[in-house]
């Protein structure tokens, strides 16, 4: 089986693949200090609820946009389940051309995101991914990355007008009734969701003009389904979009091979 592993500035979310489907998918909060055997206590309790040994990992890959907690989940993979992960990086094979002045700066899970919903989907398309950050990744009929759009994340805008703004409450995200808020709160509500529906809406338009063509609409991340009540324009959701993505590329590359001279010369990578 496939273990995956998606690192995000939020949550990092590890999932199991036994090659037909997954049998598991959990979350845990992003820290990046957090040891491998940390991680191993929380993962391997889960894994026993669902079924599954670690015996059963044999293979493994890992997608971060977090640098720091690299080393301590390639450690989890090594220590714990005797794999050396696929680390998603702009070198593999990703089966398509990254047009960008330096594909490097291209964070994986946006790479992925793109892979996964060619794949999927067919293009051209654009993907939104309602992370930390909200990306609107583009992606060429012929299955290219061409670059896109990063925004702040909902939770972030939140949190930035609680601070900022001495008298302003910390608020919960969801659809206000109506546009106009009679008191703060509904106030806040409608300027946080409507606002970044109008966000959806107007980037969504603006890059199919820049591009020349329609592109089919996909959304991925925990506030897609909610995002998606408010416009037309989100045409289809996909919540394991990374998690394939990660899959897919496992597919695509040689997974490495564990040894333990591998393990001495590559610990402090």
């Amino acid at each position: 089986m496939l273990l995956v592993v998606d690192a995000g500035n939020t949550n990092v979310v590890v999932a199991v693949h036994d090659g037909t489907g997954w049998r598991g998918n959990w979350r845990i909060a992003t820290e990046p200090q957090r040891t491998s055997d940390e991680y191993a206590v929380w993962l391997l309790t889960l894994l026993g609820h669902s079924g599954l040994k670690r015996d059963d990992i044999e293979q493994a890959v890992i997608g971060t946009v977090v640098p720091a907690a690299l080393y301590h989940l390639r450690r989890l993979c090594r220590d714990w389940f005797d794999v050396e992960p696929l680390i998603a990086r702009s070198s593999l094979d990703w089966g398509f051309e990254i047009r960008m002045d330096n594909p490097d700066e291209v964070g994986a899970d946006r790479l992925l995101n793109a892979l996964a919903a060619h794949r999927k989907f067919g293009g051209p398309l654009v993907v939104i991914d309602f992370g930390t950050a909200t990306t609107f990744d583009v992606v060429h009929g012929d299955g290219a990355y061409v670059g896109g759009v990063i925004a702040p994340g909902i939770n972030l805008s939140i949190e930035a007008l609680h601070r900022a703004a001495a008298r302003l409450p910390r608020i919960g995200i969801g659809r206000p009734h109506s546009v106009i808020g009679r008191s703060t709160i509904p106030a806040m509500q409608s300027g946080i969701y409507w606002g970044y529906v109008g966000m959806i809406e107007g980037l969504v338009a603006r890059i199919q003009a820049e591009f020349a063509g329609p592109l089919k609409v996909i959304a991925t991340g925990g506030l897609a389904p909610l995002l998606a009540e408010g416009t037309a324009v989100i045409e289809r959701i996909d919540p394991d979009l990374t998690l394939d993505g990660l899959r897919m590329l496992a597919e695509r590359n040689a997974v490495p091979t564990l040894t333990r001279d591998r393990v001495r010369t590559l610990d402090g990578d």
